[in-house]
């Protein structure tokens, strides 16, 4: 598996490599120290299966290139990292479409779990109150949180079609409304409007919100 480390700090790319070789081997990563440097490594053919992304890099703008990522690699999934534990940065980056928001200043033994998490294919929010109501723990970690998929009953509670079960699949995967678009073979305006219908139906209004609903559904269901 190779990852593309988007983050002007070497010792940043120095500890991530560590940590990368200490739980997963075979697992390469290619840091770069900017954005100009991330564009030119994400040509045709890169062979990258996930990026991590600083969001403070000097005077460039980490929001603006995450956007860029998500328009330009819809099918590459996008980790955010930062110094800041803003709950507005936090839902910021997943709404726009981002897999994991990883505050640098948890501890490295969470930071691991953090990565493991993303790379088997989840979702990593840090533990951080929302509208007033704590995310739910994964088992063992209080700050990861997968969603775990909501049992029938719990879906047919949403009073969602089968559809949109099929979209709310694809935004726990944090992907993109244009990619999601491309897989069901239906336009992104037809996605826009299910996922809408889905907020409504979770009584959200943002993608985070409507993964840490689906999550809390998930826990109090099984």
């Amino acid at each position: 598996m190779q990852l593309l480390l988007i983050d002007d700090h070497p010792l940043i790319h120095l500890a991530l490599q560590a940590l990368l070789a200490d739980f997963q081997p075979a697992v390469r990563l290619q840091p770069v120290l900017s954005i100009a440097a991330a564009r030119a490594a994400l040509q045709p053919g890169h062979g990258f299966e996930l990026v991590l992304l600083d969001l403070q890099l000097h005077e460039e703008d980490g929001f603006a290139f995450l956007d860029e990522l998500r328009e330009a690699h819809p099918e590459l999934p996008v980790a955010v990292m930062s110094a800041s534990d803003s709950m507005s940065d936090v839902i910021r980056a997943i709404d726009q479409g981002a897999m994991a928001y990883i505050p640098k200043t948890i501890e490295p033994a969470l930071m691991k779990e953090a990565l493991e998490l993303v790379v088997s294919g989840g979702i990593y929010i840090p533990s951080m109150r929302m509208n007033g109501v704590p995310p739910p723990p994964a088992p063992g970690q209080a700050a990861l949180t997968a969603p775990p998929p909501p049992r029938p009953q719990a879906l047919d509670k949403l009073s969602i079609t089968p559809r949109q079960q099929d979209v709310l699949h694809g935004l726990l995967l944090g992907k993109p409304n244009k990619l999601i678009a491309n897989e069901l073979g239906i336009s992104a305006d037809t996605v826009k409007d299910h996922v809408q219908a889905i907020f409504r139906a979770l009584g959200v209004r943002t993608r985070t919100q409507a993964v840490l609903a689906v999550s809390q559904m998930g826990q109090t269901n099984q």
